[in-house]
């Protein structure tokens, strides 16, 4: 069963496309150096909140990638847009 991880957080409106164009090489990053990543998906939501939705093969793999943090230049430009974490959740996949 595959786990997901479901951040929310806040980007202020000026830092918006500083965060969709840090976007790709984040992914880029995370395929090249985050065991287990399958994707992602970056919802926008109201009151300049954003949900990324993030697929792993493992609670492990999720850990690992966690414990990395921002070790790439692609993944530190995009969480350099992020003014505000809202919620961290992990959960299994069940469909």
């Amino acid at each position: 069963m595959n786990t997901v991880e479901l951040t929310r957080f806040r980007v202020a409106a000026d830092k918006e496309a500083a965060l969709l164009a840090a976007r790709p090489a984040m992914l880029a990053d995370f395929r090249a150096d985050r065991a287990g990543f399958i994707d992602a998906r970056l919802v926008q939501l109201p009151g300049g909140e954003w949900l990324d939705i993030v697929t792993w093969k493992s609670p492990e793999d999720f850990a690992a990638s966690r414990a990395k943090g921002p070790n790439l230049p692609g993944i530190a430009e995009f969480f350099a847009a992020i003014d505000a974490l809202v919620s961290a959740e992990e959960g299994a996949q069940v469909d």
